[in-house]
């Protein structure tokens, strides 16, 4: 066979192999680094106006289903210690119910952090017409008889400082007493150390018989399950946290019907009590530098006019029952939050307020800080990618050819050793007879 037909045959055998299998799969190469490339580009933008379009409406909406949901927690609560009231009035009973009453938390002990089924209610007691305790079970145990106390002295609870029974006596059948979150105080220098608020809501309702008032039944919620709704929310992302980091100024948090910090990311903001009963006081503009030097730093945004006019302007509209948006200029820094009223209420906490509201706050400008890094990292990533992709395609095609080289080169030295002796004239006739046929 001649060299001109054998490279007839090579061209022709290389042509079908570039035209089954290199451009295919240089055309998947480029096609998957144009798609990491508008992913990138997609994710830059996303980074960069969240907090300029739909996002904030977004952010106020998750503030109203936070809030939602915490009103409905806190009516199931109602709810068991209605339920509380016909059950046997026995020791067993009383640590059967609090011991099936259980809900997930995240805790960090240790510098560990696991989540745990925990108990809702860290006490429940049954109390006399005169505020004597006849049954009382403190985180899943029997107190003996020789440790109940009465409770119409305020001195005698457990912080030392609660008037539960002499409110609950004044209400009728049905009514519920709830009170405002009660505990020891967390300050700056202690929550640092990695120490976290405990407190409970002292839930009461009243008893009667046949000669009138007969005492009250009490649960004690654990607040640390209230903390749950807000504690792993950044409002700007959808997945949750295990600890929400108050320093990105970007986190959700609670406030009462009063004013009052009760779940926040830095707990030495949350309302609580000194060990003698007395509870610690609020920030003003008169105490504010003696109390953040001794590291006492409870929140109220009611009396926070000093730092920021618009701070007492949302707890207001919140407690008028409103939900809302609003930016505002605070220690120099831009700040949005959303906030949405928790409609939960008793007789304590009446309307259009209820038990109080929630909270979701970003600083705009740290955000932007954040989101412009986090831009900067997308945009190495993909360039990183794309020239990732560029040097495959490259070798890809650089093998393929010298492999179509090989195979082509392979597929001729067949022909030529299966050509029978005296055939390579017919092949070289038929050939010639092509030719005269392209000539015509």
């Amino acid at each position: 066979m001649s060299e001109t037909k054998k490279d007839k045959q090579l061209f022709t055998v290389g042509r079908i192999f570039f035209l089954l299998i290199v451009i295919p799969l240089s055309l998947m190469a480029l096609l998957i680094a144009k798609g990491i490339f508008n992913v990138g580009e997609t994710t830059k933008q996303r980074a960069t106006v969240v907090l300029t379009e739909k996002s904030q409406n977004e952010i106020r909406i998750r503030a109203i289903n936070t809030a939602e949901e915490v009103a409905k927690f806190l009516g199931e609560r109602r709810d068991d210690l209605l339920i509380a009231t016909i059950i046997p009035a026995t020791d067993s009973a009383y640590k059967e119910f609090t011991s099936k009453k259980r809900s997930y938390i995240w805790i960090k002990e240790d510098k560990k952090v696991r989540k745990v089924l925990s108990p809702l209610y860290t006490e429940m007691s049954l109390i006399d017409r005169t505020g004597k305790e006849l049954i009382k079970v403190v985180k899943g145990k029997i107190v003996p008889g020789s440790e109940l106390t009465d409770v119409s002295d305020p001195a005698n609870t457990t912080y030392k400082s609660e008037d539960y029974f002499a409110r609950t006596r004044k209400f009728r059948k049905g009514e519920v007493y709830i009170s405002h979150i009660t505990g020891w105080y967390v300050n700056r220098p202690d929550f640092e150390k990695g120490k976290r608020f405990r407190g409970i809501i002292r839930m009461c309702t009243p008893l009667f018989d046949d000669r009138g008032f007969a005492g009250i039944i009490a649960l004690a919620l654990d607040t640390r399950h209230i903390a749950e709704f807000t504690d792993h929310t950044v409002p700007t992302q959808s997945e949750y946290v295990v600890e929400a980091d108050a320093s990105t100024g970007n986190y959700a948090y609670m406030v009462d019907n009063r004013g009052f910090i009760i779940s926040h990311p830095s707990d030495y903001h949350i309302a609580g009590f000194y060990s003698n009963g007395k509870p610690v006081p609020p920030l003003t503009k008169k105490t504010a530098k003696t109390l953040t030097e001794k590291g006492d730093e409870v929140l109220n945004l009611n009396l926070l006019g000093f730092m920021d006019s618009g701070l007492p302007e949302i707890a207001k509209d919140a407690a008028a029952g409103h939900s809302g948006i609003k930016t505002y200029k605070f220690a120099g820094r831009t700040k949005f939050v959303a906030y949405a009223p928790i409609k939960f209420y008793s007789k304590n906490y009446p309307k259009p307020g209820g038990f109080g509201w929630i909270g979701m706050g970003v600083d705009v400008e740290k955000f932007n800080e954040l989101a412009q890094a986090y831009s900067q990292n997308v945009e190495k990533e993909v360039k990183s990618w794309t020239a990732t992709i560029t040097m495959i395609i490259v070798i890809s095609v650089i093998l393929l050819f010298l492999i179509a080289a090989i195979l082509t080169r392979g597929v001729s030295r067949s022909i030529e050793s299966e050509v029978p002796e005296g055939a390579e004239g017919a092949i070289e006739d038929y050939y010639e007879d092509d030719e005269e046929d392209e000539e015509e």
